[in-house]
């Protein structure tokens, strides 16, 4: 499965801070449907993410009922984004 999708990126400042994008509502189904075939628990989805020239895996994390993508340092320095910015995100996952 490919989605596709263009978010701003947000910062979380818990006990261990991380930088997010949320996957829009309307492509969450799709991600629901898959998940009990690929989760590995807690509901997270393993996916391989492609912003501009940088790829990378990660997981995708459920949160209010829709799923987040989180950012790397080193993918936000490479590409130079910043909590704000609007990027466009492809993800991909192995079903």
């Amino acid at each position: 499965m490919e989605l596709e999708f263009t978010g701003e990126i947000w910062h979380w400042k818990g006990p261990s801070p991380f930088h997010f994008v949320t996957v829009p509502e309307e492509l969450c189904d799709a991600l629901d449907a898959t998940a009990g075939l690929v989760s590995y628990g807690w509901g997270m989805i393993p996916v391989r993410v492609s912003i501009g020239g940088t790829d990378w895996t990660t997981s995708l994390w459920p949160k209010d009922g829709r799923y987040i993508v989180p950012l790397k340092a080193a993918v936000r320095r490479a590409e130079g984004l910043e909590v704000g910015a609007t990027t466009t995100i492809q993800l991909f996952v192995d079903v």
